[in-house]
C-alpha cells in the first residue's frame, strides 16, 4: 500500500512528508523533485513570496546509494521566510477574507485568531504534495507512464492547440503560463496583467494527460477504490480548485450516447477506442488509453481591492485585509495537479502490480501485460 502525511505550516520551520510503501531498489534524485518544485513556484501571475522561497527538497531517510530500501521516504522543504516570522508578536488577526478558510476554520476550532488557520491552510502546504508526487513520477517513469500537467484557460482566454506527450512538454517549456499554444499564451499574460492593474485575480482551467497507462488500474468493485473518484478527490484538495472533470465530462451532459461513447476496435491486434472521449477511464478502471482530467480554478480570494468583511471582536463592517497576494495562480496549479494525479496513478500501478522490491513489481507488470495481450 502506497500513502503519505504531510506536515507544516506557512511560516513555520518547514514542511515535512513521509511516505510509506514505495518499492524497494527506486533510483531517487533530488534534482528532479527540485526541478518539479521549481516549475511550482514559477509560471506568471505569481507574487511577492515566490522571490523569498527558493524550494529545494532534503531526503532524510529510505534511502541507501540513492535507491529505496523499503522504509518510509522522509523529505522535508525548509521555509525562507522562517527567519521574517520567527519572532513575529503583531496583533491578533481578526478579520477574515472572502473565499479562505479564515472564518469557517475559527468556528471551526474556536480561534480568536485567524492566523492560527491561515497557517495550516494556506496553499504553501502543496509544496510538500509537489515534492511527493514528484517521488510518485519517478515510480511511474520506470513503467514508461508520464503525466502531464499544462493551462487551457487563464480567465477568457482559451488554448485551441491540442497536444499530446512530448510536444505538450516542449510547448509548456516554452510558454510563462504552461499554456502548450503559444498565442494564447501571450494573450493569457496579457489578461493577467490587466487583472493585477485593477486590483482582481483571475481563475481558469488546467489539463493533466496520464500517458501509456495500462488497463486495469482503479476497481469498480469498492467506491472508494474507483479510479476516477480518487482522482477527483486529489484534484479538489488543491486549494482554490473548485471543480474536476474527466474526459469530456460536462460536456456529455448535453449529448446523446451515441455521441458520447468510445466505440470498441481492434487496433495492431489490439483492442482499444476509436476515440478517447472518455478520458482513459470506465467504471472506475483505467481502459487503456490516456488519462485526461482537467480542473477549474477560482480566482485566489486575496484581492487588490479588497472585499467586505467583519472584524470578528466587533462584529462592524470593514474590509477584509490586503495581503501579498498572487494574481493567479493556475499555472502552478497545473504542476501541483501533475504531482497528485502521478501519486494516484502511482498508487494503483502498486496496488495491482505491487511487490517489495521494483523488479518484483516490473515482472509482475510484464506478466499482466502479456496475458492481456496490451
Amino acid at each position: 500500500m502506497l500513502r503519505f502525511l504531510t506536515a507544516g505550516e506557512s511560516h513555520g520551520m518547514g514542511l515535512v512528508g513521509i511516505i510509506e510503501g514505495l518499492p524497494a531498489g527506486l533510483a531517487i534524485r533530488e534534482q528532479k523533485i527540485n526541478s518539479m518544485l521549481k516549475r511550482r513556484q514559477g509560471g506568471y501571475g505569481r507574487g511577492s513570496r515566490m522571490k523569498i522561497e527558493t524550494d529545494r527538497v532534503r531526503i532524510m531517510s529510505g534511502l541507501y546509494e540513492g535507491e529505496t530500501i523499503g522504509s518510509p521516504l522522509a523529505l522535508y522543504i525548509e521555509n525562507k521566510d522562517w527567519a521574517n516570522w520567527k519572532d513575529r508578536r503583531g496583533p491578533r488577526v481578526r478579520i477574515p477574507r472572502p473565499g479562505h478558510a479564515d472564518l469557517a476554520g475559527s468556528l471551526k476550532y474556536g480561534f480568536d485568531d485567524i492566523q492560527r488557520v491561515i497557517e495550516r491552510a494556506s496553499a504553501r502546504e502543496t509544496a510538500m504534495r509537489t515534492a511527493i508526487g514528484a517521488v510518485a513520477g519517478l515510480l511511474l517513469s520506470e513503467f514508461g507512464i508520464a503525466a502531464i500537467g499544462h493551462v487551457v484557460r487563464i480567465g477568457e482566454v482559451s488554448s485551441k492547440q491540442g497536444l499530446s506527450g512530448v510536444r505538450l512538454k516542449k510547448g509548456i517549456k516554452t510558454s510563462p503560463v504552461y499554456c502548450c499554444d503559444p498565442t494564447a499564451s501571450t494573450l493569457m499574460s496579457a489578461e493577467i496583467d490587466r487583472a493585477r492593474t485593477d486590483g482582481e485575480t483571475l481563475g481558469g482551467v488546467f489539463e493533466v494527460v496520464v500517458t501509456k497507462v495500462p488497463p486495469g488500474l482503479g476497481s469498480y468493485v469498492h467506491w472508494d477504490r474507483r479510479l476516477d473518484a480518487k482522482l477527483a478527490r486529489a484534484i479538489v484538495s488543491i486549494p482554490s480548485v473548485k471543480g474536476m472533470e474527466i474526459g469530456e465530462g460536462t460536456d456529455s451532459a448535453s449529448k446523446r450516447g451515441s455521441e458520447t461513447h468510445d466505440q470498441i476496435v481492434v487496433r495492431s491486434g489490439k483492442v482499444r477506442r476509436k476515440t478517447n472521449r472518455a478520458g482513459g477511464i470506465e467504471g472506475g478502471v483505467s481502459n487503456g488509453e490516456n488519462i485526461v482530467v482537467r480542473g477549474f480554478v477560482k480566482p485566489i480570494p486575496t484581492l487588490g481591492s479588497p472585499l467586505d468583511s467583519v472584524d470578528l471582536r466587533t462584529r462592524r463592517k470593514t474590509k477584509a485585509p490586503l495581503v501579498r497576494s498572487d494574481a493567479c495562480v493556475v499555472p502552478a496549479i497545473s504542476v501541483i495537479a501533475e504531482a497528485l494525479v502521478a501519486w494516484e496513478i502511482a498508487e494503483s500501478l502498486v496496488e495491482r502490480f505491487g511487490g517489495d522490491t521494483l523488479k518484483q513489481m516490473k515482472e509482475s507488470y510484464r506478466r499482466c501485460r502479456r496475458e492481456s495481450r496490451t
